[in-house]
């Protein structure tokens, strides 16, 4: 075993030509002879994930019939099987601020997101006076935020562009986003991959199509410009670390990559429309895409609050991959049509697989003794069970991830009807040593979500 006398600084970032590039974790960023406590307060930090789907679930498909540990995956939750000691399935959570009060026309699905993370009720704008409440990533993203680069990222898959009203009298902002600063901040979120790239690892993040297609022109890896500082680097690690700056940089490399091809793609095959930057052809691409972004950004510790939005609410999004070329929110409306409830159900399975995908990708990361997944602390599900009615009682709910020992997984557990989705929220901010007394709508922590 090597010792080094010295370690390599945490935040260690390689600068080069218009680029910076933070690194993993790495064995060398521990002191020799450190103490247990000051190398468990080198490794491994806890992460927070929201990964949303809109437009409710085919719940007779989602809900375990039994409880427990002995609780069989239903069909949406199949893709979900090599994960199952990681994910909890939570029955009964309900998000009571969706619901619509006296006199407000419209507004049910610019409702169901507002509320999501903020368990309160919007206040009926078309943006002028917008006023809702902070959500709870955005409570996270205070504290873990002092110890990263960027507080946190927001992303989506649909182009948040639109303004105005969008559902009823209920401002867009309602619809675009799940995160809020403050009652009156809404975060912005971004579908675009390349922009996100360049905030995680450009200097200043710009996101004017004219520099980024000059960075693309320049026909080379950001990487190339740093890569003598990586060579050197590699002289003082041991072999572990060796590893590990491979896996890291070859990743930075193929979604560079991937990002490049998809805004060559774009350009070349529809040159006569207008398409953001950098996004590629289908969904599937794209979504991939965007989760292998948020797992290059938890592991190089650019940020520990990412949350995702894959579809945002009366999102008319088709899916011909699958060969549904309908809109996603109207199928939802189905009436008991069973043609459109197994499209329905085809569409939430899928969503189902690419969050697969992103799990993957977190249990093959190598970070600390374990995995980025070990260290996570992630939400998967929706402000509304039956979109056909826009239920918002029983929300489809997954608690996933380790959370660094704190949560057993492969169980079912119900809770009673109409508990606040934000008592889920405080216990998870408490995994995360960021204790809150009060969220929304929030009466207490949930109960037997630890081991």
């Amino acid at each position: 075993m090597m010792i080094f006398k010295k370690a390599i600084p945490r935040r260690t970032f390689l600068r080069g030509m218009g680029a910076t590039v933070a690194l993993p974790l790495l064995d060398g960023m521990v002191p020799a002879f450190a103490s247990s406590a000051e190398s468990a307060a080198v490794q491994s930090p806890m992460r927070l994930g929201i990964v949303y789907v809109p437009n409710g679930i085919v719940m007779d498909n989602w809900t375990p019939a039994a409880e427990g540990a002995a609780f069989e995956l239903t069909p949406i939750l199949q893709p979900l099987a090599p994960f199952r000691d990681r994910l909890v399935v939570l029955s009964g959570l309900s998000s009571m601020q969706a619901r619509s009060l006296a006199g407000e026309a419209g507004g049910a699905h610019a409702r169901a997101s507002a509320a999501y993370l903020t368990g309160v009720h919007a206040k009926q704008s078309e943006g002028s006076d917008m006023r809702l409440g902070v959500s709870m990533d955005q409570i996270a993203a205070q504290t873990l935020g002092e110890e990263t680069q960027l507080a946190s990222l927001e992303l989506a898959m649909d182009s948040t562009e639109v303004a105005g009203a969008c559902d009823g009298n209920f401002a867009c902002s309602y619809s675009n986003t799940l995160s809020w600063r403050t009652p009156t901040q809404p975060v912005p979120m971004e579908n675009n991959p390349r922009t996100v790239f360049a905030r995680l690892f450009g200097d200043g993040g710009t996101a004017d199509p004219r520099e980024r297609l000059t960075r693309i022109r320049r026909d080379r890896s950001i990487l190339d410009s740093v890569m003598g500082d990586v060579s050197r680097l590699l002289t003082g690690v041991g072999p572990s670390d060796h590893a590990k700056l491979d896996e890291y940089l070859d990743s930075v490399r193929d979604v560079e990559r991937r990002i490049q091809r998809a805004s060559e793609q774009a350009s070349r095959e529809m040159p006569a429309v207008e398409q953001p930057f950098g996004i590629p052809d289908t969904y599937t691409e794209h979504v991939k895409l965007m989760f292998d972004l948020q797992v290059l950004a938890y592991q190089s510790d650019m940020t520990r609050v990412i949350t995702f939005m894959m579809g945002r609410e009366q999102s008319y999004r088709a899916y011909p991959e699958l060969g549904i070329p309908d809109p996603h929110h109207p199928l939802t409306h189905h009436q008991g049509d069973t043609s459109k409830i197994a499209k329905v159900l085809q569409i939430n399975k899928f969503h189902a697989n690419m969050f697969a995908y992103f799990l993957e990708k977190l249990r093959a990361t190598r970070d600390g003794d374990g995995s980025l997944l070990d260290q996570m602390v992630m939400v998967y599900g929706g402000g509304i069970s039956d979109g056909n009615k826009h239920e918002y009682d029983d929300l489809p709910t997954l608690l996933v991830g380790g959370g660094a020992g704190q949560i057993k997984g492969g169980r079912h557990l119900r809770y009673p009807d109409r508990t606040p989705i934000t008592n889920l929220y405080l216990t998870m901010l408490t995994m995360i040593n960021i204790p809150v007394e009060k969220l929304g709508d929030s009466t207490e922590g949930l109960e037997l979500l630890s081991v």
